[in-house]
């Protein structure tokens, strides 16, 4: 979000601007620190879990981009978000011990 806004000001692209724009470096360092996030997170979790997980943040980025940004939704963007929550919720149940 923070990207996409930030990117929403800029007037040129010229690299000095993209760089003094705070809405863009800081969209962009939280980004450099989930990525390092991920990196722990890959060092002792199931990579079949993990990223699975990671597809929520579409769901994310849909709901805030038709609060904030005032985008749209359709039906198939709706079906997306479901079929992705569905099948993270399908993966993440754990199989009983026996």
């Amino acid at each position: 979000m923070l990207i996409k806004s930030g990117a929403n000001q800029l007037a040129s692209g010229s690299p000095i601007e993209m760089i003094t724009n705070v809405r863009l470096v800081a969209g962009y360092s939280l980004y450099g620190v989930s990525t390092i996030f991920l990196v722990l997170a890959l060092r002792d979790g199931a990579l079949s879990i993990l990223y699975p997980v990671i597809s929520l943040t579409y769901v994310w980025v849909t709901l805030l981009s038709l609060y904030f940004l005032n985008e749209s939704m359709n039906l198939f963007k709706l079906a997306g978000l479901v079929v992705i929550v569905i099948g993270v919720a399908v993966l993440g149940r754990e199989r009983p011990q026996g």
